[in-house]
């Protein structure tokens, strides 16, 4: 048994779990934050994603244990004051999801792409952007857009280039 302390969306959490205890079940099991989703547990789908000391991670590869002492970011942890985040509304206004499932790992790592402010929305950026994320519904057309709407909610100025 290992002692996990992180800062969970802004508030401190502490558990006494398995050392085996991986980052998306910690959120999941012992948290009850079912936003981060399990789709293969072996990092090749991105449902999983969170933002871990401000970066993008797939949780299904990181120990709760090796989060000790860091800051996670989940999808539940975006919105404030009732309000959606940027890239959840886009998602909404766009149409940017089907069944659902991809679209937290989605936009966590479309959260940590946009917060490093890109240079570019031309279509090779974004897709540089969502690789290891894989949606089995949609055709990702949607979901691109999604990224260009939200971008330009969070910085007005940057230019479109398709």
């Amino acid at each position: 048994m290992v002692q996990v302390k992180l800062q969970v969306n802004g508030k401190p959490v502490e558990r006494e779990v398995e050392d085996r205890t991986l980052l998306v079940e910690f959120l999941r099991r012992e948290l009850g934050m079912t936003g981060t989703h399990v789709g293969c547990d072996t990092t090749q789908c991105g449902a999983c994603t969170v933002n871990l000391d401000g970066a993008a991670v797939k949780s299904c590869t990181v120990l709760a244990a090796q989060a000790s002492g860091g800051s996670v970011r989940t999808v539940e942890g975006l919105e404030q004051n009732g309000r959606l985040h940027a890239v959840q509304a886009a998602f909404v206004q766009c149409h940017g999801l089907q069944c659902g499932f991809c679209t937290p790992g989605m936009i966590m790592a479309i959260d940590y792409f946009l917060r490093e402010k890109p240079s570019s929305l031309d279509d090779e950026t974004i897709h540089t952007a969502l690789e290891g994320n894989i949606c089995r519904c949609t055709g990702y057309v949607n979901i691109i857009e999604a990224v260009r709407h939200a971008a330009h909610a969070l910085y007005p100025d940057l230019e479109a280039q398709p």
